[in-house]
């Protein structure tokens, strides 16, 4: 129950509906035995011709039972239900507080479609956990034991059959299917994660598969998946009902053995004849209650892994989110990085992506940082933007450590080309209001101009991604976007680099005039127009090999001069 306990703490906010749902299933419990029971009683009763009075007595009894199991199950569904939904709301919500200060970092260690599965199915696998699993034996010793303590007045021994048909079907029978079905359970999970992982990849990448004959490969391989996963369903189906139908056939059996006793009892003189009928309804009766526990183990084993699975992509510490704001270290002013001796590599890798980064970017200035491709100018950025922590070393930001400083604020303060921008399904002007929700269309308009997206309307669609967008032109929507938001801090990754020659000079002479005063940081792989940088950072293999401005390095005529001279003999 360990993996359980965040369940249980937010099923617990929930106490007011927790408590009415005992309750009331109690009532609704209890008095279905009392119909039973007095309907045995009753029968046995008329059998001996007795007065009328007496049967209306009993008739009237039996339509009260009747009248309250009906009112105390439907209040007992209302409150169990909505304290279920309640409860799984709150689960949900818990669970993206976790998650969401990790983004982006988590989609490093977890693929796509397993994050899916774990963040939709295993969350709703967990909605069963009390309907299913906490709420059922609850009932079951409530009404159980007041049923025992009931027919103790009439037969002790006929008491000790129930409290046994209590243990077998209430816990040996499920705790043995329990401990079969774990396997079961845990291979399901697996292959529930593999389809997701298969039809997500399927998916986005069907263009590539068509492209490379690979379709049938990827098919086949999705075929597979799909069928482990069907079987694993069907066994654990085949343990479920093998499950229950044991249940019902102890239960069943101990009914047999209450008869037997009770016959035997009344030929022994030990019990009256009339209260046998009665005693037998009662087993017949009480054991519906132990039915739901014959598929507790399917769900307890379900929202066990569910839990399990939940647990390995959440901190077990909550993540702190509550650093200084960037506005209290800038006071007006930009902002300045002082990165010192910083490595970083990526989860599962042994390789360093970065390793002993050391240099300054002042506030004001502009900075490109160059290199081939892999030599860890991306994951440079990323780290300035705190995306992900470093494994060592240290970044500032106004002499404050990045650590400390709350993510979202910085992101606030800074003007972000990625080079790969999300865009969202609807239209051009919606996707550049996600800047603020007051920009006018002339504003918006004015920065597509800029951009020399003037042949589009604020109203054409955009697609899921941008499908429908070409890469040069996502990239200046990006860029139009970056222009609305107007910050201090300008973080550029290869934003142009879909562009032709004469419209990236263009663009860039916009950004320079836009981000005049400001601290900008430049990542790119052509190193034509970066005469204007204050300096350049060239780095090679997660290293910086070469610092300082464009006359600098062309005059030492070492890593960035023999890349300048290898650029000019491909173009020209």
């Amino acid at each position: 129950m360990k993996e359980l306990q965040f369940v249980v703490k937010l099923m617990m906010k929930e106490k007011k509906d927790v408590v009415y749902s005992i309750l009331l299933g109690f009532l609704a419990g209890i008095t279905s035995v009392g119909l039973f029971a007095s309907s045995g009683y009753l029968i046995s009763k008329a059998a001996l011709e007795v007065p009328l009075y007496a049967l209306t007595v009993m008739i009237a009894l039996l339509k009260l039972f009747g009248l309250t199991k009906a009112l105390s199950r439907y209040g007992e569904r209302y409150f169990s239900h909505r304290a279920t939904f309640t409860i799984l709301a709150n689960l949900r919500v818990s669970i993206y507080e976790k998650i969401e200060p990790l983004a982006p970092g988590i989609f490093g260690r977890y693929r796509s479609g397993d994050l899916l599965a774990r963040i939709v199915g295993d969350v709703e696998s967990l909605q069963n956990f009390f309907l299913r699993v906490f709420y059922p034996p609850v009932i079951l010793v409530m009404v159980f034991l007041s049923t025992v303590l009931f027919t103790v007045y009439y037969s002790v021994s006929i008491a000790l059959v129930l409290l046994g048909g209590l243990l077998l079907t209430g816990y040996i029978v499920p705790a043995y299917f329990a401990y079969k079905q774990r396997k079961v359970e845990g291979t399901l999970r697996e292959r529930r994660g593999e389809l997701s992982t298969e039809v997500t990849e399927f998916l986005y990448g069907f263009r590539d598969l068509k492209i490379y004959r690979r379709l049938e490969e990827k098919e086949a391989s999705l075929v597979q998946a799909a069928t482990g996963y069907v079987s694993e369903q069907e066994r654990e189906s085949r343990y479920s009902l093998f499950s229950h139908s044991t249940n019902i056939l102890v239960s069943l059996i101990i009914s047999w053995i209450v008869l037997a006793l009770g016959a035997y009892s009344v030929a022994a003189g030990q019990l009256d004849g009339i209260f046998l009928a009665m005693l037998v309804m009662i087993s017949l009766t009480v054991f519906e209650n132990a039915t739901p526990m014959a598929i507790l183990p399917a769900h307890f084993e379900d929202s066990r892994r569910a839990a399990t699975r939940l647990s390995t992509i959440t901190p077990e510490e909550p993540v702190e989110r509550d650093g200084p704001p960037m506005a209290s270290l800038l006071e007006g002013d930009v902002p300045s990085f002082c990165v010192k001796d910083v490595s970083f590599s990526f989860d599962g890798e042994e390789r360093k992506t970065l390793d002993s980064v050391s240099l300054e970017l002042p506030a004001g200035s502009k900075t490109a940082i160059v290199g081939p491709s892999g030599s860890g100018k991306s994951t440079l950025l990323q780290l300035l933007l705190h995306f992900y922590p470093t494994d060592e070393g240290a970044i500032f930001v106004n002499d404050a450590s990045i650590k400390d400083i709350d993510k979202e604020s910085l992101w606030g303060y800074a003007n972000v080309v990625l080079q790969e921008n999300h865009f969202f399904y609807g239209t051009i002007k919606e996707n550049l209001m996600l800047v603020r929700d007051d920009l006018t269309d002339a504003e918006m308009k004015s920065a597509l101009d800029k951009v020399k997206l003037d042949h589009i309307s604020l109203e054409d669609e955009v697609l899921e991604k941008g499908e429908n967008l070409s890469g040069g032109e996502k990239q200046r929507l990006a860029i139009a976007r970056a222009l609305l938001k107007d910050a201090p801090l300008w973080m550029l990754d290869e934003p142009t680099s879909s562009v032709d020659a004469l419209m990236e000079k263009e663009i860039f002479d916009h950004l320079y005039s836009a981000a005049e005063g400001d601290t900008l940081v430049l990542i790119s792989h052509r190193l034509t127009g970066l005469e204007k940088m204050d300096q350049i950072i060239v780095m090679d293999q997660g290293s910086v090999v070469e610092s300082g401005s464009y006359q600098e390095l062309m005059s030492q005529k070492g890593y960035f001069y023999e890349m300048k001279q290898i650029e000019k003999s491909v173009l020209f």
